[in-house]
This record gives structure tokens, sequence and C-alpha cells, in this order.
């Protein structure tokens, strides 16, 4: 049993002892430390915060805590009741409010959930934010209000509905193409929120939709993280439907996959790839994604005179660089879509109805259309060490060895070679070294990566 404290909230394994699980009194802790941090940063005698939640098993128990935490600290809650964490992102602003927060563990499996928190632009809070709430979170430093000073529960179920009218309305985003194609779209909603905007979305856009595990019930049905050893079933489906292709979400739906209409993935790096694509051919400008993502991204960006960057890991990270160089587009390699014209932050919604926009403009398949891209393959792998070791000390050695090559060291040590890179970056909860590689086949990839673990061993002496 787990709980993860970190800059970006808190997330564990419900259950257990206070202190090493996501226990209700850990709940009520954290939500206490992030309603005072609000309250310290804010000269308003009342303070409003929006609140959603996937649909885990646990959730209902943990809504139920963290908002009347919050009502406890005299903060008023907008209940969105069971929601995604984009849609959370775009109630915040559209509401004034002061902060959100989005009970979720995204990908992690049933027994897990989290506060993932967020300002009142709607964006995750960043480091030095989440690093005084973990602060105060320790200090315990709480002041709740007095009986006539108690936040109130305004209950608003309408933002799921208000999330897609607001993706409808892009105007990179043309409903009345795709109605006309009439698309066959399998979804699979891991039963939790993506079940139910996901199939709305689309039927929406004049979609034909098949349903697989669209019930938000939290028993998740295979592994809700949305990678091909998981989606068997959905791949499956797709060909016996005859369907155009098919669309995998994450349990909290910032995260996007496609199955291709031959049954074969898409491929999670390819997503933004494709989406940028379109962006970029309708609006040209610049990109970003994490420096764990494909190389293919860049090549798009560079077809269409654009300049490409990379962040370091992790949304945050992204969203400061894509502000700093004004990107019209960017997003991680697992499947996140942020586009600005809605919001600065990961969403399936704005992935779905820009790829389909496309699609109903092209005269290929989405098997055709994903091999229109420039080819490339990664490998993903791990080292664990001892304690003992210094991942810092191994990653310099690395980068000293490399030093003639194009190398950056934003976030662990990315070195670029000609038509491959590999990204070495160490956990930050545990002695772990992640090799990332990417070539231009499979098997260049799982060489690359099989020679840097084995030279990683060698410097760390095991």
């Amino acid at each position: 049993m787990t709980l993860i404290k970190s800059i970006s909230g808190i997330r564990g394994t419900i259950g257990g002892k206070v202190g090493e699980n996501l226990t209700p009194v850990d709940a009520v802790k954290f939500a206490s430390a992030y309603g005072t941090f609000l309250k310290q940063n804010s000269n308003k005698t009342k303070l409003k915060v929006c609140i959603g939640r996937d649909a885990r098993i646990s959730g209902p128990m943990i809504h139920n805590l963290v908002v009347n935490t919050l009502v406890g600290l005299g903060i008023d809650v907008i209940d969105l009741g069971l929601s995604t964490t984009p849609t959370v992102e775009v109630a915040v602003p559209l509401e004034q409010a002061d902060g959100g927060i989005i009970l979720t563990a995204s990908h992690n499996p049933k027994q897990w959930n989290a506060l993932k928190l967020l300002n009142a632009k709607g964006e995750f809070l960043n480091g030095s934010e989440g690093a005084k709430i973990l602060e105060i979170a320790e200090s315990e430093a709480f002041d709740f209000s007095e009986v006539d000073f108690l936040g109130e529960v305004i209950h608003n179920d309408a933002y799921m509905d208000i999330h897609i009218d607001e993706v409808l309305n892009l105007p990179l985003v043309d409903v009345e193409a795709v109605a006309q194609k009439k698309f066959k779209v399998v979804v699979d909603g891991v039963n939790s929120s993506g079940g139910i905007i996901i199939p709305k979305l689309l039927e929406q856009m004049g979609v034909e939709v098949v349903k697989l595990y669209c019930e938000p019930n939290g028993h998740f049905p295979h592994n809700p993280e949305p990678l091909k050893e998981h989606l068997g079933d959905i791949c499956k489906l797709v060909q016996e439907e005859k369907a155009d292709f098919g669309i995998v979400v994450d349990p909290d739906v910032d995260r996007l996959a496609f199955i291709s209409n031959d049954g074969e993935m898409f491929g999670e790096e390819y997503t933004l790839v494709a989406v940028a694509d379109y962006v970029l051919s309708k609006t040209p400008g610049n990109t970003v994604s994490n420096m764990s993502s494909s190389r293919a991204l860049r090549d798009i960006t560079e077809k269409h005179k654009g300049s490409y960057q990379a962040s370091a890991v992790g949304e945050v990270n992204v969203v400061e660089l894509m502000k700093a160089t004004n990107a019209i587009i960017g997003g991680e390699g697992n499947g996140g879509i942020i586009y600005p014209e809605l919001h600065y932050g990961r969403d399936a919604l704005v992935g779905v109805a820009l790829f389909l926009t496309y699609l109903a403009n092209q005269q290929k398949t989405v098997a055709e259309l994903r091999a229109s891209y420039p080819q490339y393959f990664m490998s993903k792998n791990k080292i664990e060490l001892t304690p003992q070791i210094d991942v810092d000390a191994v990653l310099a050695k690395m980068t000293e060895q490399y030093k003639a090559e194009e190398i950056s060291t934003i976030d662990g040590v990315k070195i670029d070679f000609a038509s491959e890179w590999v990204h070495l970056r160490k956990s930050n909860t545990e002695p772990i070294i992640r090799i990332y590689t990417e070539a231009s086949t499979q098997s260049a990839a799982d060489d690359l990566a099989e020679r840097f673990v084995g030279e990683l061993k060698v410097i760390a002496g095991i």
C-alpha cells in the first residue's frame, strides 16, 4: 500500500494506516492544506473551488470528505459530481473560481485515488505552490471557520455538456463535415466518466457509437492505462464492427489513444502527431512536447515551417514552455493533447473532435493516415538501483561519456543521435533510472535500450 506526496498533489491506495495510504484522515489533511493555501494567497472574504471526480469506487467517499473539508474552511464548493480532469479545468475559469480539485488517480488501477490540484486558471499548480501545500499539510496549521461562516455547496452537473459545447464551438472543429462522413466508432470508456462524455461528444458530431465498457461503475475491466497489452477487446471489436476506428481514454479522460480500422494500435505517441498535423495545417506555429515523446512531432512541425521544443517531463513543464514559445498545440506522447485555444490542459475531447475533423477532410482510412507519418519506434525500460547508489552521479558520468553528442540535461540526460535518441531520467520516488529510446525500427530501439542499460549498470557498479 502506498501514499505519494508530491508537488502535483497527493495520491495513494485506499485503506490501511494513516500516513501510509490515502485514508480518510489523509484526504482531509491535504484538502485542508490546499484550502488553507488558497486563503493565505487571496484577499477575498469568500473563496470558491470547483470539484469533480472520476468513477472510481472510492470516489464518492473521497469526494464527500474533500467537499466538506473545504466547507469547514469557509470555502464555497461548486460540486460538479462525476466529471473528467479537463472538464474541471474548463469549469474553473468559467465559474471564476479560485481553484479546483479533481479526484482521480488517472491511469492507476482501481485501488488508487488522488487529489489533483488546480489554480484559478484551471491549470495545475507549479512546483513552488505544490511545495508550500506540502509544508502546510506537514505543519497542520489549519484554521477552520466558525459556524456562521461555513462554506456552501452548489451542485452543478451540467459541466460535461458545457465542456462538449466549448469543444464543438472551436473554429477548427467542423461538426457538419464529420456528420456527412457517417463515421462508425468504437469507444472504450474503461467504465469511468469517459464512457459518458466521449459517446455524447461523438453523437453530437453525427458519429455512430459502439460502446465498450462505458458503464461508469469504477470496475475497470482491464488495466486502465491505454497501452497495447491492455486493449485486446477493443482491437477485436473494431474489426468485428467494421468501424472506422476506435477510441480509448483513461479514467479521467486526459489521455487519448486510437485503434486503426484494421484493429491495430494507432500509437499513443501519434495521437498528438496527427492532431498537430491538422492544427498546424490551418494555423501554422510552434509546438512543444516533453523530451520523452516521439521525434515525429518535431518532423511534422518543421514540415509546417514551425519550431519544435522539448520540455522536462510533466504537464506543468509542457504548459510552461508552450506559453514561453507561444505554441499553437502541444502535449505529451502518452496521448495527452494540449490545445490552448480552449485551455492549457490535456484534453481527450479536444483531441477526438480535431482528429475527426481532420479525418473527414482526408481521403484516407485511419490506418493509411498512420502509415503516412514518419515511422519511429520506442522502447521503455528501467533499472532498479540500490538506495546507496548516487543516481545523479551516474547520470553525470553518462553525460561526460557522450559530451560529443547533442545533449540536454533539463530533465535527466537526453542524448540525440542522428537517427535515434535515448532519455535517461531518475524517478522522484524510488531508486530507479528510466531508459526511453526511439529509433526507426523496433529492433533498433530495443538494441539501443539494451546498450544503455548495460552501460548504466557498468557505471553504477551493479
